[in-house]
């Protein structure tokens, strides 16, 4: 296979909404290149971008299928990314290694939520974006609708560079802006014929060139000069202005297809081939340093890993974008994140599961490999010296969580392999193994998304697993002071044990005094504090124990013990047995035996002591607090706030930002396990949320009594 050079390369992500036509309009580029000499098709299921055997079950794509064609010389690297939003993860990482991401208008029904959701994520990686208004064919299309919208959503850098002649079920024809000709699919040759312009269209024509030359010309100072004083510019003129707007995202110019029909496709081509950047015109990478890192081929060695996959026969397989130099087979080179050296043995393109071997490959070009030892998805390889490190990719927080677990439990270890496989695969998985609160937690986009890692566990790895309700980990506090005190005594010949342990526990809060003295039930206690320790506690707040013993009544080799024997009750909280926090406790008296105390002895007291203190103390049992952010249509805003209500939320704000309405809330934990399935169903799937640990609050007191008394039938049970 032929090697290009960094200017003979462009790399592009299809995005947009399922259903759009991506895959189908890639099918048509694979084709057009020579690539594949029939084009599939996803009702038959052989097409080259979905080939995998859950894609074909579900009728769409779940990962992301790196793709490549050519073109006069041109190298096209292609990233099908997956239109469902619970998918978002493989648009997010297609965006992130292209150059410029091309996104789908399905034109029989406008701007989509998925077109929403990925136009947003283009927007926040500062992607510049091509638009295809496709499935023109279709008897509900509506073009000038369509583009309307668009205007409106996206923003006034929508230009026409084509328009339909006849769009609907007779649609045959495209005028184009650039080239000024009629471009005609013949239905019975399934050929595409260059006709001039009709005169009925040339007026319209004129109007709508006009308008692109403008915004060609804003974008570059220079041919704002050549505009004015000719009031138009020439074909490579323009071309290098709208290169410029795309570049700046000033302009977003908008083509027409019928990827069904393969109308269309060889025309975007060629303007991609043309006016879309090369890798080593568009934005430099920079280095987590903030080191740019120039996009040429005689620079020193270096790639990024932006996916993963595991192929049957071939194993793992790492898709790499060379981000600078040349990558030959035989090239070792260091993994920056772990130091370990790598080999590349083999360097494939790819085209779905097919892939083809390649001696080298040059900067800005995307390749893969297998077997390498210690490489996963996100690290950098570079050669010794380099030492670049680019930054992660950074996915969409995930809005739903389940606990899992195997239904054999001869099945746990494997259960955790092929999740980590999974996550390898699929990033917006995320994993956590809670010891606090004994589950498997799975994160996830969805529960359509969840669902797929089930069929995965179900019909790949061949293991039995079920989704259980996960559980919230709550924290224990006390509101008041308290005193109690315990006799630990026992005696089963020889020596015994004995441990008597005085106790005040007070709620803590950085910042609070020293204690002298305290009042409590009526009753005055003075304490004079010989020294203080305060423990950081692995899961937030803290334990602060104040030793105020006077006149050894307990000798300070104890003192450990009654510490010990404290954590392991703030461990184990004696409401629901969840985490405890943010307590002070003093002890001020006990006792202790010449012969028969010891360090279980004073264990046992002081953690007694503290149980019986903790009942009397106004304890509260806190819950996490997430903060919420929901950009949601204006016409949906009055279901959501109502939901919204009825699930506790506080209402922090709102605001209104690129025609939607923002609402900032806090929101329990508990009301938002399932809220992404929930909002999907208020809004027809138009909101999308995003959510961030915010702090621990106090629960209702209704709420707190059901959790203890669940607590204690579990218990009970156990």
């Amino acid at each position: 296979m032929k090697i290009y050079q960094t200017g003979e390369i462009r790399n592009i992500a299809l995005i947009g909404n399922a259903g759009s036509g991506k895959t189908t309009f890639a099918e048509d580029m694979l084709f057009e290149g020579g690539k594949i000499t029939r084009r599939g098709a996803i009702d038959s299921k052989n097409t080259v971008s979905d080939y995998r055997l859950v894609e074909h079950e579900q009728g769409g794509s779940v990962f992301s299928s790196v793709l490549n064609t050519e073109l006069n010389g041109v190298k096209i690297n292609i990233l099908d990314a997956p239109g469902a939003i619970d998918f978002i993860g493989g648009a997010v990482s297609s965006m992130s290694i292209t150059d410029t991401a091309i996104l789908f208008l399905n034109s029989q029904n406008g701007i989509e939520v998925g077109t929403e959701i990925h136009w947003r994520q283009a927007d926040r990686l500062k992607k510049p974006v091509m638009i295809i208004a496709n499935h023109l064919d279709h008897d509900k299309t509506n073009f000038d609708k369509t583009i309307d919208e668009a205007k409106e959503k996206l923003g006034k850098g929508v230009v026409l560079v084509q328009y339909p002649v006849n769009p609907g079920t007779e649609f045959n024809a495209i005028i184009d802006l650039i080239m000024m000709k009629m471009y005609k699919w013949d239905e019975k040759s399934e050929k595409v014929e260059e006709l001039e312009i009709p005169d009925s269209e040339k007026e319209k024509a004129e109007e709508l060139r006009n308008t692109l030359i403008e915004a060609a010309a804003e974008n570059d100072e220079k041919l704002m000069e050549v505009f004015f004083e000719k009031e138009t510019l020439t074909q490579d003129e323009m071309r290098k202005g709208i290169l410029a707007g795309i570049l700046n995202r000033g302009l977003f110019p908008v083509m027409c297809s019928s990827a069904k029909k393969n109308f269309g496709t060889k025309r975007i081509m060629e303007f991609i081939k043309n006016a879309l950047p090369s890798p080593d015109k568009a934005a430099t990478p920079v280095t987590v340093e903030n080191q740019e890192i120039k996009c040429d081929s005689t620079g020193k060695k270096s790639l990024f890993v932006f996916k993963m996959s595991v192929e049957e026969h071939l194993g793992e397989v790492v898709f790499f974008k060379v981000m600078s130099g040349k990558i030959s087979e035989g090239e070792d080179l260091i993994n920056s994140k772990n130091s370990s050296k790598e080999r590349v043995s083999q360097i494939f393109v790819s085209n779905g599961k097919t892939r083809e071997n390649v001696t080298e490959i040059n900067a800005g070009d995307i390749g893969a490999t297998v077997k390498l030892k210690s490489t996963k998805g996100e690290n950098t390889l570079s050669e010794k010296g380099a030492e670049y490190v680019f930054p992660k990719i950074k996915y969409p927080n995930p809005k739903y969580r389940a606990a899992i677990k195997a239904l054999s439990e001869s099945d746990e270890e494997k259960l955790g392999e092929y999740l980590h496989k999974m996550r390898d695969e699929d990033p917006t998985y995320i994993l956590e193994y809670s010891t606090e609160l004994r589950q498997l937690i799975i994160h996830s986009q969805g529960e359509h998304h969840l669902n797929t890692l089930k069929w995965h566990l179900d019909n790949i790895f061949k293991l039995q697993a079920e989704f259980i309700a996960p559980k919230i980990a709550y924290r224990e506090t006390i509101t008041k002071c308290s005193q109690a005190d315990y006799r630990h005594r026992k005696q089963s010949g020889g020596s015994g044990q004995f441990g008597e342990v005085h106790m005040i526990i007070e709620p803590f809060e950085d910042g609070k005094v020293k204690p002298s003295a305290f009042k409590i039930d009526g009753k005055e206690y003075v304490v004079n504090v010989r020294d203080t320790q305060e423990f950081e506690l692995k899961w937030g707040g803290k334990l602060v124990f104040c030793n105020c013993i006077v006149g050894g009544v307990i000798e300070a080799s104890y003192m450990p013990a009654i510490v010990k024997g404290l954590m392991e009750k703030m461990e184990f909280g004696p409401l629901t047995g969840s985490y405890a926090r943010d307590i002070r406790v003093s002890v001020y008296d006990g006792k202790m035996h010449s012969v028969d105390s010891n360090e279980i002895s004073f264990k046992l007291a002081g953690a007694k002591a503290f149980s019986d203190a903790f009942k009397k103390a106004g304890p509260k049992i806190l819950e996490p607090i997430y903060n919420l952010e929901i950009m949601v249509p204006g016409d949906r805003m009055g279901d959501v706030m109502s939901d919204l209500q009825g699930r506790r939320a506080i209402i922090q704000g709102m605001s209104s930002e690129k025609g939607f309405e923002v609402v900032k809330a806090k929101i329990p934990l508990a009301e938002i396990t399932k809220y992404a399935t929930a909002l999907s169903s208020i809004t027809g799937g138009r909101a999308t949320f995003e959510t961030e640990f915010s702090e621990y609050a106090p629960v209702p007191g209704d709420l707190q009594d059901k959790l203890i008394k669940a607590h204690a039938e579990e218990e009970d049970e156990e």
